[in-house]
């Protein structure tokens, strides 16, 4: 009996210690059309991953959407081009948006996390205004890395993860039937879990 009880301990430690299976944490956005695994460095951009963690805990992400996106046909002619979806909770929770104070802008100067292909990056207005709302890269943006063109303050955007499983599913929801920048229906994401 006293084996079994031991036994029980050790499994129910192993249990535990296997619960950390990835160096940095992941989480997954979980969509319309299929599940997207995002990889984030809290090492680099401690105040975005903390405050973005936060949100996925609290179930704000659950029953949002992708509702913007950026492609080459629907950029004014003039602008510096981007590619990228955008999601978040504007769509579906405004009130909820709008009260969240906005975390300090973590420049991709600061963190060296650059804006390529998959990378997941807060959306913002003003500087440190970036909250639940981000994007993903489609193809290398470095206009919005800082310094770049698509930024007039000059400071870009706060890189903080990038996609590791599910980059398909990115471009489905790419393709998805948009009109002046929105997407036509938004694309419902179902809910951000840890991983």
């Amino acid at each position: 009996m006293l084996y079994r009880k031991i036994w029980i301990v050790v499994l129910c430690f192993l249990c535990a210690c296997s619960s950390h299976k990835y160096k940095n944490p992941h989480v997954q956005i979980q969509t319309k059309f299929g599940n997207i695994e995002v990889e984030l460095y809290p090492q680099q951009a401690q105040k975005t991953v903390a405050a973005f963690l936060s949100y996925v805990d609290s179930g704000f992400f659950n029953n949002s959407s992708f509702y913007r996106i950026l492609n080459l046909d629907n950029q004014p002619s003039n602008a510096p081009k981007s590619e990228l979806i955008q999601g978040g909770i504007w769509k579906s929770n405004y009130k909820l948006a709008a009260r969240l104070p906005g975390i300090p802008l973590e420049t991709t100067q600061q963190t060296k996390i650059l804006h390529t292909d998959g990378t997941i990056s807060l959306a913002r207005q003003d500087l440190n205004s970036g909250n639940t709302e981000f994007f993903i890269c489609i193809g290398n943006q470095h206009g919005f890395d800082y310094g770049g063109a698509n930024n007039p303050d000059g400071q870009g955007y706060a890189a903080f993860g990038k996609v590791v499983d599910g980059m398909d599913i990115v471009i489905k929801i790419y393709h998805a039937p948009e009109d002046d920048q929105s997407f036509t229906p938004p694309v419902p994401i179902y809910n951000i879990i840890r991983l």
